[in-house]
């Protein structure tokens, strides 16, 4: 059965963007489904898409069907990216990165003031400025209504990302992770490049889950909530030494194995 729904053009964009944002190709996808490249780019080109055709793409993202559809409905008229203007304005002005950080994580206005020495006027005007943003709707009684979809992303190399890098991430790795909600896994081996693609789809579907996870807290009180982070990290790495030790391009000695480790909480 081919798929022609009123909402046809709005669900292959969607697949399209999350294509993208993982960093699977039409390449990869012509690979899964037993395709030429140019059939793929065809096939999204006309919109004209069967539901098992559907399902292997989706399987490809570790996605359902529903959570494409998800993806869909949040992200009709909803940005997926700030502007490297909007982003430097956030860091630029720490109280608003607070106030923006605080109401993606589904903080009433109340809250916000009660926490923070934020004057009632100042967050008006801050929230005021995030709406303009479209980061949020400010509704009446200075309800909040967050507006970023879930698969929101800041932008490759940007001034949010150049923040956590400078900052965040020095701070986020001070600790020994031994408390009893934390976990640093580290591991090492010699992967392939399918391998590694394999893994990012695997860490993507982990940050849905996340954000799952706190869309579904958010009807919590916030004494029951906590700021929490998860950062997943990989890379081709090596270290410094080894890369030294290399006799060239020409000949490419295996670097030395090292013993699977994993840090766990006592």
């Amino acid at each position: 059965m081919v798929l022609r729904m009123f909402q046809a053009a709005a669900l292959m964009g969607a697949l399209k963007a999350t294509l993208r944002q993982r960093r699977i190709t039409y390449a990869s996808v012509a690979r899964q489904m037993n395709l030429s490249e140019s059939s793929v780019k065809r096939m999204f080109a006309q919109q004209n898409m069967s539901l098992e055709r559907l399902e292997k793409i989706c399987g490809l993202m570790n996605l359902d069907i529903a959570d494409l559809l998800e993806l869909t409905r949040h992200a009709d008229g909803r940005i997926t990216e700030l502007t490297e203007e909007q982003e430097r304005a956030l860091v630029s002005d720490p109280k608003l990165l607070i106030v923006a950080i605080a109401v993606t994580s589904y903080w009433a206005a109340s809250k916000i003031l009660e926490t923070y020495r934020i004057s009632e006027a100042e967050l008006t005007t801050m929230l005021r400025r995030l709406e303009g943003m479209k980061i949020i709707d400010l509704l009446p009684d200075k309800r909040i209504k967050v507006r970023l979809p879930r698969n929101f992303s800041w932008r490759k190399g940007g001034p949010i990302q150049r923040f956590f890098e400078a900052r965040v991430q020095t701070q986020f790795f001070e600790s020994s992770f031994l408390g009893t909600r934390e976990l640093r896994v580290t591991v090492h081996g010699s992967l392939s490049d399918r391998s590694i693609e394999l893994l990012q789809q695997r860490m993507h579907k982990i940050a849905e889950e996340f954000d799952a996870l706190t869309d579904a807290d958010k009807q919590l009180d916030y004494e029951k909530r906590q700021g929490t982070t998860l950062l997943l990290a990989i890379r081709p790495w090596e270290l410094g030494l080894v890369t030294e030790l290399k006799r060239g391009s020409a000949e490419k000695p295996q670097p030395p194995r090292l013993p699977r480790r994993a840090s766990r909480p006592n």
